[in-house]
Protein backbone atom coordinates (compact mmCIF):
# COMPACT_ATOMS: atom_id res chain seq x y z
CA UNK A 1 0.00 0.00 0.00
CA UNK A 2 1.35 3.41 -0.95
CA UNK A 3 0.55 6.70 0.72
CA UNK A 4 1.53 8.95 -2.24
CA UNK A 5 4.12 10.72 -0.15
CA UNK A 6 6.92 9.24 -2.24
CA UNK A 7 5.53 11.19 -5.25
CA UNK A 8 5.62 14.53 -3.50
CA UNK A 9 8.48 16.87 -4.43
CA UNK A 10 10.76 17.57 -1.47
CA UNK A 11 10.32 21.01 0.04
CA UNK A 12 13.96 21.85 -0.67
CA UNK A 13 13.45 21.22 -4.40
CA UNK A 14 10.29 23.34 -4.45
CA UNK A 15 12.12 26.15 -2.71
CA UNK A 16 15.04 25.87 -5.13
CA UNK A 17 12.68 26.03 -8.10
CA UNK A 18 11.00 29.15 -6.73
CA UNK A 19 14.38 30.80 -6.19
CA UNK A 20 15.40 29.91 -9.74
CA UNK A 21 12.21 31.47 -11.12
CA UNK A 22 12.78 34.63 -9.11
CA UNK A 23 16.39 34.86 -10.35
CA UNK A 24 15.24 34.46 -13.94
CA UNK A 25 12.57 37.13 -13.49
CA UNK A 26 15.10 39.47 -11.89
CA UNK A 27 17.52 38.99 -14.80
CA UNK A 28 14.78 39.69 -17.32
CA UNK A 29 13.76 42.86 -15.49
CA UNK A 30 17.39 44.01 -15.25
CA UNK A 31 17.88 43.37 -18.98
CA UNK A 32 14.73 45.34 -19.82
CA UNK A 33 15.82 48.20 -17.57
CA UNK A 34 19.24 48.22 -19.24
CA UNK A 35 17.58 48.44 -22.67
CA UNK A 36 15.48 51.38 -21.48
CA UNK A 37 18.45 53.22 -19.96
CA UNK A 38 20.94 52.55 -22.78
CA UNK A 39 19.55 55.17 -25.23
CA UNK A 40 19.82 57.86 -22.53
CA UNK A 41 23.47 56.95 -21.90
CA UNK A 42 24.27 56.80 -25.62
CA UNK A 43 22.68 60.22 -26.07
CA UNK A 44 25.35 61.59 -23.72
CA UNK A 45 28.10 59.94 -25.76
CA UNK A 46 26.63 61.11 -29.07
CA UNK A 47 26.88 64.75 -28.00
CA UNK A 48 30.35 64.65 -29.53
CA UNK A 49 30.76 61.17 -31.05
CA UNK A 50 29.25 60.13 -34.38
CA UNK A 51 26.83 57.19 -33.97
CA UNK A 52 28.48 54.13 -35.55
CA UNK A 53 25.10 52.70 -36.53
CA UNK A 54 21.40 53.01 -35.71
CA UNK A 55 18.55 50.74 -34.73
CA UNK A 56 17.01 51.23 -38.17
CA UNK A 57 20.23 50.22 -39.93
CA UNK A 58 20.41 47.04 -37.85
CA UNK A 59 16.78 46.24 -38.63
CA UNK A 60 17.30 46.78 -42.36
CA UNK A 61 20.41 44.56 -42.24
CA UNK A 62 18.25 41.80 -40.78
CA UNK A 63 15.90 42.36 -43.74
CA UNK A 64 18.78 41.95 -46.20
CA UNK A 65 19.77 45.59 -46.91
CA UNK A 66 23.48 46.17 -46.36
CA UNK A 67 24.01 49.75 -45.17
CA UNK A 68 25.82 52.48 -47.08
CA UNK A 69 26.64 55.00 -44.36
CA UNK A 70 29.33 57.67 -44.28
CA UNK A 71 29.24 60.31 -41.56
CA UNK A 72 30.10 63.88 -42.50
CA UNK A 73 29.95 67.02 -40.33
CA UNK A 74 27.23 69.59 -40.85
CA UNK A 75 29.69 71.87 -42.64
CA UNK A 76 30.01 69.20 -45.35
CA UNK A 77 26.26 69.04 -46.05
CA UNK A 78 24.54 71.40 -48.46
CA UNK A 79 22.50 74.12 -46.71
CA UNK A 80 19.80 73.42 -49.30
CA UNK A 81 19.28 69.96 -47.79
CA UNK A 82 19.24 71.29 -44.23
CA UNK A 83 16.67 73.94 -45.07
CA UNK A 84 14.66 71.52 -47.19
CA UNK A 85 14.35 69.04 -44.34
CA UNK A 86 13.16 71.74 -41.93
CA UNK A 87 10.75 73.14 -44.54
CA UNK A 88 9.24 69.73 -45.21
CA UNK A 89 9.56 67.74 -41.99
CA UNK A 90 9.48 70.21 -39.11
CA UNK A 91 8.93 73.91 -39.82
CA UNK A 92 8.90 74.77 -36.09
CA UNK A 93 12.16 72.88 -35.46
CA UNK A 94 13.93 75.92 -34.02
CA UNK A 95 11.00 76.80 -31.75
CA UNK A 96 9.93 73.63 -29.94
CA UNK A 97 11.68 71.50 -27.30
CA UNK A 98 11.69 68.19 -29.13
CA UNK A 99 7.92 67.76 -29.43
CA UNK A 100 5.73 70.20 -31.33
CA UNK A 101 2.48 70.09 -29.37
CA UNK A 102 0.98 72.71 -31.66
CA UNK A 103 1.44 70.34 -34.60
CA UNK A 104 0.08 67.45 -32.54
CA UNK A 105 -3.08 69.45 -31.83
CA UNK A 106 -3.51 70.24 -35.52
CA UNK A 107 -3.07 66.59 -36.50
CA UNK A 108 -5.59 65.41 -33.91
CA UNK A 109 -8.17 68.03 -34.89
CA UNK A 110 -7.79 67.40 -38.63
CA UNK A 111 -7.31 63.61 -38.38
CA UNK A 112 -4.16 63.75 -40.50
CA UNK A 113 -1.95 60.72 -40.77
CA UNK A 114 1.32 62.65 -40.84
CA UNK A 115 2.81 65.91 -39.66
CA UNK A 116 3.32 65.76 -35.86
CA UNK A 117 6.60 63.84 -35.80
CA UNK A 118 9.43 66.34 -35.30
CA UNK A 119 12.98 65.94 -36.54
CA UNK A 120 14.03 65.27 -32.94
CA UNK A 121 11.42 62.53 -32.58
CA UNK A 122 12.60 60.98 -35.84
CA UNK A 123 16.18 60.99 -34.52
CA UNK A 124 15.02 59.17 -31.39
CA UNK A 125 13.07 56.65 -33.45
CA UNK A 126 15.71 55.97 -36.11
CA UNK A 127 18.65 55.92 -33.71
CA UNK A 128 17.22 53.88 -30.85
CA UNK A 129 13.77 52.43 -31.61
CA UNK A 130 11.93 50.91 -34.58
CA UNK A 131 9.66 52.06 -37.43
CA UNK A 132 5.90 51.56 -37.57
CA UNK A 133 3.11 52.84 -35.39
CA UNK A 134 2.49 51.68 -31.85
CA UNK A 135 1.62 53.27 -28.53
CA UNK A 136 4.61 51.54 -26.94
CA UNK A 137 7.07 53.09 -29.38
CA UNK A 138 5.52 56.54 -28.94
CA UNK A 139 5.69 56.15 -25.16
CA UNK A 140 9.43 55.49 -25.47
CA UNK A 141 10.01 58.07 -28.19
CA UNK A 142 8.54 61.15 -26.49
CA UNK A 143 10.76 61.28 -23.38
CA UNK A 144 13.77 60.44 -25.54
CA UNK A 145 12.99 63.39 -27.79
CA UNK A 146 12.87 65.71 -24.78
CA UNK A 147 16.15 64.26 -23.50
CA UNK A 148 17.89 64.70 -26.86
CA UNK A 149 16.65 68.29 -27.18
CA UNK A 150 17.85 69.03 -23.66
CA UNK A 151 21.40 67.77 -24.27
CA UNK A 152 22.07 68.50 -27.92
CA UNK A 153 22.09 71.79 -29.79
CA UNK A 154 19.59 72.17 -32.62
CA UNK A 155 22.47 72.07 -35.08
CA UNK A 156 23.69 68.77 -33.58
CA UNK A 157 20.19 67.27 -33.76
CA UNK A 158 19.90 68.14 -37.44
CA UNK A 159 23.46 66.95 -38.09
CA UNK A 160 22.68 63.53 -36.64
CA UNK A 161 19.35 63.38 -38.47
CA UNK A 162 20.92 64.19 -41.85
CA UNK A 163 23.55 61.51 -41.30
CA UNK A 164 21.32 58.61 -40.22
CA UNK A 165 18.02 59.20 -42.02
CA UNK A 166 17.07 56.64 -44.68
CA UNK A 167 17.15 57.94 -48.27
CA UNK A 168 16.69 54.59 -50.01
CA UNK A 169 17.18 50.83 -49.49
CA UNK A 170 20.38 50.63 -47.44
CA UNK A 171 21.21 54.33 -48.09
CA UNK A 172 21.69 56.31 -44.88
CA UNK A 173 22.64 59.93 -44.54
CA UNK A 174 23.26 62.85 -46.86
CA UNK A 175 26.72 61.80 -48.07
CA UNK A 176 25.75 58.25 -49.06
CA UNK A 177 22.53 59.53 -50.67
CA UNK A 178 24.25 62.28 -52.66
CA UNK A 179 26.88 59.92 -54.00
CA UNK A 180 24.40 57.13 -54.76
CA UNK A 181 21.77 59.27 -56.48
CA UNK A 182 23.78 62.12 -57.99
CA UNK A 183 27.42 61.05 -57.99
CA UNK A 184 28.59 63.99 -55.91
CA UNK A 185 29.38 64.97 -52.31
CA UNK A 186 26.60 66.10 -50.00
CA UNK A 187 28.09 69.60 -49.80
CA UNK A 188 27.66 70.03 -53.57
CA UNK A 189 23.94 69.24 -53.79
CA UNK A 190 21.91 71.79 -55.72
CA UNK A 191 18.57 73.09 -54.49
CA UNK A 192 16.73 70.78 -56.90
CA UNK A 193 18.76 67.71 -55.91
CA UNK A 194 18.25 68.47 -52.22
CA UNK A 195 14.51 68.83 -52.73
CA UNK A 196 14.37 65.46 -54.51
CA UNK A 197 16.16 63.80 -51.58
CA UNK A 198 13.74 65.39 -49.13
CA UNK A 199 10.82 64.21 -51.25
CA UNK A 200 11.74 60.55 -50.78
CA UNK A 201 11.86 60.74 -46.95
CA UNK A 202 8.21 59.74 -46.37
CA UNK A 203 8.76 56.55 -48.43
CA UNK A 204 12.50 55.86 -48.86
CA UNK A 205 11.95 52.25 -49.93
CA UNK A 206 9.38 53.16 -52.56
CA UNK A 207 10.70 56.43 -54.05
CA UNK A 208 13.87 57.18 -55.96
CA UNK A 209 15.52 60.62 -55.93
CA UNK A 210 17.57 60.02 -59.08
CA UNK A 211 14.62 58.53 -61.01
CA UNK A 212 11.67 60.48 -59.60
CA UNK A 213 8.14 59.57 -60.53
CA UNK A 214 5.30 62.05 -60.82
CA UNK A 215 4.56 62.07 -57.07
CA UNK A 216 8.20 62.51 -56.07
CA UNK A 217 8.69 65.32 -58.62
CA UNK A 218 5.56 67.11 -57.44
CA UNK A 219 6.62 66.91 -53.79
CA UNK A 220 10.15 68.04 -54.66
CA UNK A 221 8.77 71.13 -56.38
CA UNK A 222 6.72 71.94 -53.29
CA UNK A 223 9.75 71.43 -51.03
CA UNK A 224 11.81 73.71 -53.26
CA UNK A 225 9.23 76.50 -52.96
CA UNK A 226 9.03 76.11 -49.20
CA UNK A 227 12.82 76.03 -48.97
CA UNK A 228 13.08 79.55 -50.37
CA UNK A 229 10.94 80.94 -47.55
CA UNK A 230 12.24 78.90 -44.61
CA UNK A 231 15.44 80.91 -44.02
CA UNK A 232 14.27 82.95 -40.99
CA UNK A 233 13.00 79.75 -39.34
CA UNK A 234 16.36 77.99 -39.71
CA UNK A 235 18.50 80.42 -37.77
CA UNK A 236 19.10 77.93 -34.95
CA UNK A 237 21.25 75.83 -37.30
CA UNK A 238 23.25 78.78 -38.60
CA UNK A 239 21.81 78.93 -42.12
CA UNK A 240 19.40 81.59 -43.29
CA UNK A 241 20.16 81.79 -47.01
Amino acid sequence: MTTGLENEEPASQQQGRRKGSRRLLSRILIALLALLVLPYLLTLIYIAVAPPTSALMLLRMAQGYMPSYHWVPMSEISPHLARGVIASEDQRFCLHSGIDWQAVQQVVSSDQARGASTITMQVAKNLFLWPGRSYLRKALELPLAYWIDLLWSKRRILEVYLNIVEFGPGIYGAEAAARHHFGKAAKDLSRREASLLVAVLPDPLGRNASKPGRTTSRIAALVERRMRAIGPYARCIGTTG
